[in-house]
């Protein structure tokens, strides 16, 4: 038996929670076209005969502007605290002279496989380069090319991630797909629409709550905060009458009962807290500790 934790690094936009998702199977990360869409580091399970791989998906690497983006770094760096193997996850299309000095920052301590994504959008040549600019690299164990939108390679990845993980039982039950609670999930599922909805800063400038989740026999009903800065965000997301709000709401309640197999009640509330990204007390309360 085989287990390990294997942590999943890159730049914003790289295709890590793709690369999660597709991994696992089940839609666990939430994806947008947007950067920085994820903030928490997110643990999947892939279970197979002899082995459990403890996959955490963690943010883009970014150079921190505010407390949130700190809070951000460190799930990166309690990721690479507790990890046996690094997927250091590249866009195939991307400078290697610009994206090798943020695995260099790393410092890792463990075996690093460079994973060049997207290569389904790239000519063959782009890829050879890539491999042998990235295989030449200290911090590089291996490389090895994938697309995992198209989940191309994706078995040979996987045997190669079983080869490096130590020796050991599994530290999760072989049915668990996650550590994390479901609510966090319909949190997440609620901040994707935010990301597809709506431009410009909302996104990043919006957080949202999960306030209440009872699981009744016939019905999940879930209330959620939505928060933003200012009061101009805020009538953005409510929409003329109420129109984007409705809109939203239907969208996520439509995801989330996707995800539970469930029907599901959505209330949404928006509030307003005044540079919520730059407060300690605020990002504790919002599940950023």
């Amino acid at each position: 038996m085989k287990s390990g934790f294997v942590a999943i690094f890159g730049k914003p936009n790289a295709g890590k929670s793709t690369l999660l998702n597709a991994m696992v199977g089940e839609k666990l990360a939430i994806v947008s076209h947007k950067s920085q869409t994820t903030r928490h580091r997110i643990r999947a399970f892939l279970n197979g005969p002899d082995y459990q791989v403890i996959f955490s998906d963690t943010p883009g690497i970014i150079t921190p502007e505010y407390k949130l983006h700190e809070k951000m770094m460190g799930a990166v760096k309690s990721s690479l605290e507790d990890a046996d193997l690094a997927l250091l996850l590249v866009d195939v299309r991307d400078n290697p002279e610009e994206v090798s000095p943020v695995f260099e920052s790393l410092r890792l301590k463990v075996p690093a496989i460079v994973v060049l994504n997207k290569t389904d959008l790239a000519p063959a040549e782009t890829v050879r380069k890539a491999a042998e600019f990235y295989g030449s690299r200290s911090y590089c164990r291996e490389v090895l090319p994938i697309s995992a939108l198209k989940k191309l390679q994706l078995d040979a990845l996987i045997q190669r991630i079983i080869h490096y993980l130590p020796e050991g039982d599994a530290f999760f039950a072989d049915d668990d797909l996650t550590d994390l609670p479901t609510r966090f999930f319909a949190g997440e599922l609620i901040r994707e629409k935010i990301y597809e909805l709506f431009e410009q800063e909302i996104p990043y400038q919006a957080t949202v709550m999960v306030t209440e989740f009872k699981e009744q026999p016939h019905i999940v009903r879930i209330k959620a905060d939505i928060v933003v800065q200012r009061e101009s965000q805020k009538a953005i997301l409510l929409g003329e009458k109420g129109s984007m709000i409705k809109k939203l709401g239907t969208e996520a309640r439509q995801s989330i009962e996707a995800f539970l197999g469930h029907r599901v009640y959505l209330e949404l509330f928006v509030k307003v807290r005044p540079k919520w990204r730059d407060n300690e007390l605020h990002l504790r309360e919002y599940g950023y500790s």
